[in-house]
C-alpha cells in the first residue's frame, strides 16, 4: 500500500492497521493522557505519540523491534518508520 524506495519497512506494508478504540492502551492502564495515537503495523498496539507526556509508541518500537505506525488520528493517512525516519502517506 505504501511506498517509500528508501525504506523497506514502509514498502512492506500491504494492509494498514487502524485503532481499535481511539485511546492509549497503555496510558488507560496508568490513568495517563496522551496527545495523538499511532496503531503499530506489527501487533495493532495504539499508543501515544511522542508529544504525549509516556511517549509509549516510540518506548514500543523501541523494545518490540515493531519499526512502523500509522497515524490513529481522524482524516490523517500516513505511516512512519522509526528505524528509518521515514514517512509514506497511503
Amino acid at each position: 500500500m505504501a511506498s517509500n524506495r528508501r525504506c523497506a519497512h514502509l514498502g512492506a506494508i500491504k494492509t494498514v492497521k487502524h485503532d481499535k478504540r481511539h485511546e492509549c492502551d497503555e496510558c488507560v492502564k496508568i490513568g495517563s493522557d496522551w496527545v495523538h495515537l499511532r496503531t503499530c503495523q506489527e501487533c495493532g498496539a495504539t499508543l501515544c505519540c511522542d508529544n504525549s507526556p509516556n511517549r509509549h509508541a516510540t518506548r514500543h518500537a523501541q523494545v518490540s523491534g515493531h519499526p512502523v505506525v500509522a497515524s490513529a488520528e481522524p482524516g490523517e493517512r500516513w505511516l512512519y518508520c522509526y528505524p528509518d525516519d521515514a514517512f509514506a502517506e497511503y
